[in-house]
């Protein structure tokens, strides 16, 4: 049972990577990489490493942060030179 778990979560995941890759709006290609990193951690506390998983969480978080603060900050300057 748990074999096809991490069977269905690593098909979830290229699944999702190539939904990425082909996204053309940048927030919902960040908000894809969130899904992302979330079957990324499933699969590692399944894989019995927790300490990665958590590391993974907090890495996760952060870029996710600093991609969504970059996308607003550019969304910004295109209105402000758009003018």
């Amino acid at each position: 049972m748990l074999g096809i778990i991490h069977e269905l979560l690593l098909i979830g995941m290229i699944v999702t990577a190539v939904i990425i890759v082909l996204e053309t709006k940048t927030i919902r290609a960040v908000l894809e990489l969130a899904l992302f990193s979330l079957l990324f951690v499933i699969v590692l506390f399944l894989l019995k490493a927790p300490d990665v998983a958590l590391s993974a969480i907090v890495v996760g978080a952060m870029i996710l942060g600093l991609l969504l603060y970059t996308v607003q900050e550019v969304e910004g300057l295109r209105n402000v030179f758009s003018r």
